[in-house]
């Protein structure tokens, strides 16, 4: 299980997943793992040293035309629905509703007080990742 607060996830999110995997490949020798979504995509798992350290998920539709390439950082917390209710509070601006994704948890994304942009997500089960 993964601890409340701690770093999990770190995801690319691109317009060109296949560009980005050539870059890391060559400059750092990441490798890559494309599991099925359940719309019928892909989502890629990158793997270094046979090691899980991140994802990359394409930005394909219109709602992602203005969404500029970025990696997004997920931590982990205890009950994502209470925590993203008290940071709201708190001054940050929840970008999307909590979801989940069976087997791996349930998450929201969040703009804190500053403009940081970072998932929260209580995961189902084990750590989602080897951690970040």
């Amino acid at each position: 299980m993964s601890h409340h607060g701690r770093v999990i996830w770190s995801e690319l999110n691109s317009h060109d997943p296949e560009a980005a995997k050539s870059f890391f490949t060559a400059t750092l020798g990441w490798a890559y793992e494309d599991i099925g979504l359940p719309d019928g995509g892909t989502y890629g798992i990158i793997t270094s040293d046979g090691q899980r350290v991140g994802g990359l998920f394409r930005l394909d539709g219109l709602e992602f035309d203005a969404v500029s390439d970025h990696w997004l950082t997920y931590v982990s917390v205890d009950d994502v629905d209470a925590r993203l209710t008290g940071a709201a509070k708190a001054g940050a601006t929840v970008l999307r509703d909590p979801w989940s994704i069976p087997g791996v948890g349930r998450m929201a994304i969040l703009r804190a007080p500053g403009g940081g942009v970072m998932a929260w997500m209580t995961p189902e089960g084990a750590e989602v990742g080897a951690g970040a």
